[in-house]
């Protein structure tokens, strides 16, 4: 399998242009396979895999306590590999076409309440400490544009247009878009890159957002910083950048924003990712009713 693992990466990276972290996760969800195999079968030829091997290898992740989530993930992976190998004429057979992925139960994206994303932001700083302005400045953004964490790290300064209050997002796939600012983010936007060039005045780095010797944001930081200031507002499980970009959509279609506004600004490719932010709506508006109507009480 090695040999066409990594002529499948190549062709992620080069003709499908997928990022790295992408690439990364299609590179282990493989070797997770072929180490399966090498284990229970002693062969890891591409030749050699039927659709048996791949459903013992299904059933071994779930009774290792995998989530549904996990191993479908795995299976799309092989999906796209199997199918890469078929087309390559690598492999006869395609020994997905008999596999059928486990059934998820449906679960809502978690998110943090507006008042206390409110409280958190309305804390009191330093405004001459660059890390204390830099890392609440970037739970905002977060929050107000909906952006993964790799497009935050990514961001660079000339694709801020302080003039139409906007800012442009590279995504998945170097997909753009654009997202628009209030007058009280662009402001601490500007407050912040003055204040960069204050601290860092040699600082060569592209990107809006730099580390405390302003060099490039890493993953880690920009998660421990959003976990830490989360933590003291929230009592949720999950306390991560994505929690973020939930609560940005769900507040959004909480307060009657349209779908399809919802769906650029997150920059989904389809609608389907984004319709799951109304069942967070449906769910508030469940719990407001059986609140406030007299029918909807328990006697």
């Amino acid at each position: 399998m090695k040999d066409s693992i990594s002529k499948f990466l190549d062709y992620l990276q080069f003709e499908k242009r997928y990022s790295k972290n992408t690439l990364v996760s299609y590179k282990n969800d493989l070797e997770h396979l072929q180490n399966f195999l090498t284990v229970a079968y002693h062969s890891t030829t591409v030749e050699s895999i039927k659709h048996l091997h791949i459903r013992s290898w299904i059933v071994d992740m779930m009774q290792k306590s995998y989530s549904a989530k996990s191993v479908n993930r795995k299976i799309s992976s092989l999906k796209s590999y199997f199918k890469f190998l078929k087309r390559s004429k690598l492999i006869e057979k395609n020994p997905m076409l008999k596999i059928v992925a486990p059934k998820m139960g449906k679960r809502l994206p978690e998110y943090i309440k507006e008042s206390s994303l409110e409280k958190l932001l309305a804390q009191e700083f330093d405004s001459t400490d660059f890390s204390q302005v830099r890392d609440l400045l970037i739970i905002e953004l977060l929050y107000v544009t909906g952006m993964r964490r790799t497009e935050l790290i990514h961001l660079i300064t000339q694709n801020i247009d302080t003039q139409k209050s906007q800012i442009k997002v590279v995504g998945k796939g170097d997909k753009e878009r654009i997202i628009p600012l209030d007058k009280n983010i662009m402001d601490k936007l500007r407050n912040y890159l003055e204040l960069r060039v204050e601290t860092f005045s040699n600082c060569t780095e592209p990107y809006v957002f730099v580390t405390d010797k302003g060099k490039k944001l890493y993953d880690k930081l920009v998660y421990n910083l959003v976990t830490h200031h989360l933590s003291l507002v929230s009592s949720s499980d999950k306390k991560s950048p994505h929690v973020l970009r939930h609560s940005f959509a769900t507040h959004l279609s909480n307060n009657g924003a349209e779908l399809n506004a919802i769906k650029e600004l997150l920059g989904h490719a389809s609608l389907a990712a984004t319709q799951v932010y109304t069942h967070n709506s449906i769910e508030r508006l469940k719990e407001i009713y059986s609140k406030a109507h007299p029918k909807a009480k328990t006697e």
